[in-house]
């Protein structure tokens, strides 16, 4: 038998090996160096991974950790009505441009007191008191092309937005409601179907208490002829004449104002509203009475 040449002997070789794939080839013995772990020593490190809750390799950080030892509510710009973060209200924001806008296209009736009712049932903001939200901020985004004359009730204001409301003559409350109360003034057909009567307003607490009697933030607890001093100051700190608004054909409606246990304009508490027979009932009972009325 004849010598085989060296290149012959490889090719068998080959021949009998299997097909070079991902899943048989690797690297030449010491072509990669081995990396060192090290572990930290004995004090139990954890070599820079999940260090002090840092989101690395799988470790997730406590809840509510941004980074820093400052809690973000502090880090956050602030409106004033946050005095205590833990006893927060929320109070969802409205712009006079979205209130002039509604106007405009139907959804809210100018001749007609606009307050909480009037804006959730023109589809424009939801309220949810378990967000702890107790009412609505106005906003003077779109001050410059509000034109509408309007008797409008919020929770909050600001100085530029009440300048530009009583500018074309309007009025403006601000009101507080405790949160049933709240809730029932924005959804008053729910509430209406269950057959209840009308809540009772409750008061403002104590930290609220000096907002809703000033009469700068033409607050419902404050004294009227207070607002008028101060309206007609307002319109000499903005440059404007201050329109005489008794001698307007709708001074009546601008002039509605509730009392401040009254939750809707025209139905005082203790009524409850009966929608099948389209009536309502007024309590007959003395003690119901002066319970309502006190």
């Amino acid at each position: 038998m004849a010598a085989r040449g060296g290149s012959q002997r490889a090719v068998d070789i080959l021949r009998s090996m299997p097909r070079v794939s991902l899943t048989n080839i690797k690297d030449n013995k010491g072509a990669r160096k081995k990396r060192e772990r090290r572990r930290g020593g004995k004090m139990g490190k954890k070599c820079g991974r999940g260090h002090k809750g840092q989101q690395q390799r799988g470790t997730l950080p406590r809840v509510g950790f941004n980074g820093g030892a400052t809690p973000f509510y502090l880090l956050i710009p602030k409106y004033p009505y946050y005095q205590d973060y833990s006893r927060k209200r929320e109070y969802p924001v409205i712009t006079l441009q979205k209130i002039q806008h509604l106007i405009d296209v139907g959804r809210l009736d100018p001749t007609q007191p606009i307050d909480l009712t009037s804006l959730c049932n023109s589809r424009a903001l939801d309220i949810d008191i378990l967000k702890k939200q107790y009412g609505v901020q106005l906003r003077d985004e779109g001050a410059d092309i509000f034109k509408a004359k309007i008797n409008l009730e919020v929770q909050w204001a600001s100085e530029l937005a009440i300048a530009a409301i009583e500018r074309q003559g309007g009025v403006i409350t601000t009101a507080f409601y405790d949160l049933q109360s709240l809730h029932t003034l924005a959804y008053p057909l729910l509430f209406f179907q269950q057959g209840k009567p009308i809540p009772k307003r409750g008061l403002p607490p104590k930290d609220l208490v000096p907002y809703y009697t000033d009469a700068v933030n033409r607050g419902y607890l404050a004294d009227p002829e207070e607002i008028r001093i101060q309206r007609y100051k307002l319109a000499q700190k903005f440059g404007y004449v201050l329109p005489d608004i008794s001698k307007d054909e709708v001074y009546k409606m601008l002039m509605m104002r509730k009392d401040p246990r009254q939750v809707f304009f025209g139905l005082q508490p203790g009524w409850t509203v009966n929608l099948k027979d389209k009536m309502v009932l007024k309590p007959a009972d003395k003690k119901l009475q002066e319970y309502y009325q006190s």
